[in-house]
């Protein structure tokens, strides 16, 4: 369900909203879940609801040291282990984590020099395009590409677990 994003005149901080839109639609999405819920699978897809969100909290705050312009190296980052939350962590302390780490990349992006514009060194990786610079610009509008591929994957599997949809979710506006 789309949502409108806070109005803006800064570039900066529309992309950071749209990002935080995203973002919140994979936490509402396990909002009122039971641990159980969160971990099981309802689909025939490998993915759970605190799959996604172990994703997001391991693979978000990845961009920090791109976006400073140091690109780094993710050959030897294991993308399966990315979606295995972390033993006893209840979703509880998934969604702690995901605001958490979402208030450090934004902190990163606001406090970076220069406009989006301004081009960074990518990660080597062994799944992405030649390590060619990109701006800020690019990355930014990657993570709302990437949260919004998620979102769109926790509101099926929200609906298989227990018929809940996006707009049953979402609080009404006063």
């Amino acid at each position: 369900m789309p949502v409108m994003v806070e109005a803006g005149t800064e570039e900066r901080e529309v992309l950071l909203s749209a990002w935080e839109e995203q973002r919140a639609a994979l936490r509402r999405a396990v909002s009122g879940l039971t641990d159980e819920q969160a971990h099981s699978r309802p689909s025939v897809s490998e993915l759970s609801l605190a799959a996604l969100l172990a994703h997001a909290v391991r693979g978000e705050p990845a961009w920090i040291p791109v976006l400073r312009g140091r690109g780094g190296d993710w050959t030897d980052r294991d993308g399966e282990a990315e979606f295995t939350p972390p033993a006893g962590q209840s979703v509880g302390d998934l969604l702690r984590e995901h605001r958490r780490v979402g208030a450090e990349v934004v902190r990163a992006v606001r406090d970076l020099p220069g406009g989006l514009g301004r081009r960074v060194p990518m990660p080597v990786t062994p799944w992405g395009p030649p390590e060619e610079p990109r701006s800020v610009r690019w990355i930014l509008l990657h993570l709302i590409t990437e949260a919004a591929r998620h979102a769109g994957h926790a509101d099926l599997l929200r609906e298989s677990l227990d018929g809940a949809t996006a707009p049953d979710l979402m609080e009404p506006r006063t």
